[in-house]
């Protein structure tokens, strides 16, 4: 355990600089100042001033924030923000999921404050935090050159893993799969070896909950799904701008894919059964094989005291037809989620400010971990959730009920806090993908001009729309991906594909360079 906790100083993928204030930075200011906020994300649809995060918060700073959330009554963030645009009332402080695109087009246009002066001169630790992530202050830059918004930024590596029933694989005689092949052959045996003993074919070999981890098995073919944390998203090959679903890796992964559903190695209720799956297939021993977050899915391994030897591990990215090894699902370094800084803000100092508070010391613990004395205590200088609160349940759900982890704050996440609440299997996982040079670089996002978002917004969405439809139609089996493939590129192309692509291209290279 003690060199699985050595390895995880690896790990950590936005290490915070020393803090670079001065003593005395608290308060912010000698007389409490009020602002208003509109924070809206879907674990919390409306700030609440008595989160005792925030009421410390507001104790060390002297800054206390007003709710003025609109649309709290939905849990469409975009919804609750065309909502408050419409009321024409902005508050001081606007902090939502997806807020980078919101503020990157109406900021321009006057309705959030620009930020690179405000954090130049009054903001030193996030200064210093985009100081040493250059390509983190390009990513959240807007096409005007301006940054509008502070993020939230996750912290570590590694997302979701390969998971197998370890015991499924003892009592069939096999080993843990090391390429595509191998795994086919163990789904097989999942599928018709009854490793679950009870006399029937109901086991599920390979299963998901969210659908598009099923559609992930393409990468074991050298297809891609994604350029980022997010779902079909664009992605970056060698300084180039494409789209995982028009190219041929993709085309192939999808045949294969196609036939391991027809085989019956893939959940064939992978499209309905919804978030649901992983609980119930593994709870009722019938899940063989899934794509999961690391944490939650190890712990799982609590049904050995159900389920005689129930044992669920991760395992390495198998090798694909090429040899290549690839987890493509990573924990991206920067959210188009956090806050941004009304037009109206009479304060932007003062508010600049207290975003600068959740990058030094104090805001980041308190952000992270919770209120000293309830959630954690400091042990040997760092903060370390008590035994209550752990045994409390799921820790970020309860994280989420005193406002703490709130990605609707600009803040940067603290891996260690996640460490705690890790189990060992789950540790030993991320240690076997720390050996492998298996992540791959990610597509941080682009922020184009108008003309620029004229030209995607006219055609992107029919695009994916079409890409997904004939995604899941191949994989039903109610269309062949070879023999429609070509059809499929012309009818992309025709759709406006290239020139999304070329827009983007041009952002991209304006942003990062090229």
């Amino acid at each position: 355990m003690r060199n699985l906790t050595l390895s995880l100083a690896l790990l950590a993928g936005t290490a915070l600089s020393t803090p670079v204030f001065a003593d005395g930075h608290l308060p912010i200011v000698e007389e409490p100042l009020e602002l208003s906020i509109h924070l809206h994300f879907k674990r919390a649809t409306a700030y609440d001033e008595n989160w005792p995060v925030e009421q410390a918060a507001r104790e060390m700073t002297n800054i206390h924030l007003k709710n003025a959330t609109v649309g709290s009554n939905t849990d469409n963030s975009e919804e609750a923000f065309n909502l408050l645009l419409a009321s024409g009332d902005i508050p001081d402080i606007v902090g939502t999921t997806r807020i980078k695109e919101y503020v990157n087009q109406y900021g321009p246009e006057g309705a959030f404050q620009p930020l690179n002066d405000l954090i130049e001169e009054h903001a030193p630790n996030l200064k210093a935090f985009l100081d040493e992530r250059p390509e983190l202050r390009a990513a959240i830059t807007s096409a005007d050159g301006n940054i509008y918004y502070v993020p939230y930024f996750p912290d570590g590596k590694y997302g979701r893993a390969y998971f197998i029933r370890q015991d499924w694989l003892d009592k069939l005689g096999l080993e843990t799969p090391e390429t595509v092949a191998e795994v086919k052959t163990v789904l097989e045996a999942f599928r018709d070896g009854d490793p679950n003993g009870n006399g029937l074919k109901d086991e599920v070999p390979y299963f998901a909950r969210q659908w598009e981890e099923a559609v992930r098995l393409v990468t074991l073919f050298d297809g891609r799904t994604s350029g980022s944390d997010t779902y079909h998203d664009f992605m970056v090959d060698d300084g180039q701008i494409k789209h995982p679903y028009a190219t041929e890796g993709y085309r192939d992964g999808i045949k294969n894919l196609a036939e391991w559903y027809a085989e019956g190695l893939v959940d064939s209720e992978v499209f309905t059964r919804g978030s649901s799956a992983r609980d119930f297939l593994l709870s009722e021993n019938l899940g063989g094989m899934t794509h999961d977050w690391f944490a939650s899915t190890s712990g799982y391994n609590r049904l050995s005291s159900e389920i005689d030897g129930f044992a669920f591990k991760a395992f390495a990215p198998p090798a694909s037809p090429s040899g290549r090894r690839l987890a493509e699902h990573r924990r991206i370094p920067v959210k188009p989620d956090g806050w941004a800084m009304g037009f109206g803000n009479e304060h932007p100092i003062e508010t600049i400010k207290y975003f600068d508070f959740y990058f030094a010391e104090e805001g980041r613990r308190l952000a992270n971990f919770g209120v000293e004395g309830q959630q954690y205590e400091m042990v040997d200088g760092e903060p370390k959730f008590t035994q209550e609160f752990l045994d409390g349940g799921p820790v970020n759900a309860q994280l989420y009920q005193v406002g703490g982890q709130l990605v609707a704050r600009g803040f940067p996440q603290d891996y260690n806090y996640e460490i705690q609440w890790t189990n060992e299997i789950a540790l030993e996982g991320i240690a076997l993908y720390d050996q492998g040079d298996y992540l791959t670089d990610q597509f941080l996002g682009v922020s184009m001009n108008t003309d620029e978002q004229k030209t995607f917004d006219k055609s992107w969405s029919s695009i994916r729309t079409y890409m997904l439809e004939r995604q899941q139609a191949w994989i039903l089996g109610t269309g062949n991906v070879e023999a429609d493939w070509d059809d499929y590129m012309a009818t992309l192309e025709g759709m406006g594909l290239n020139d999304v692509l070329s827009v983007m291209q041009s952002a991209y290279v304006r942003q990062y360079g090229g």
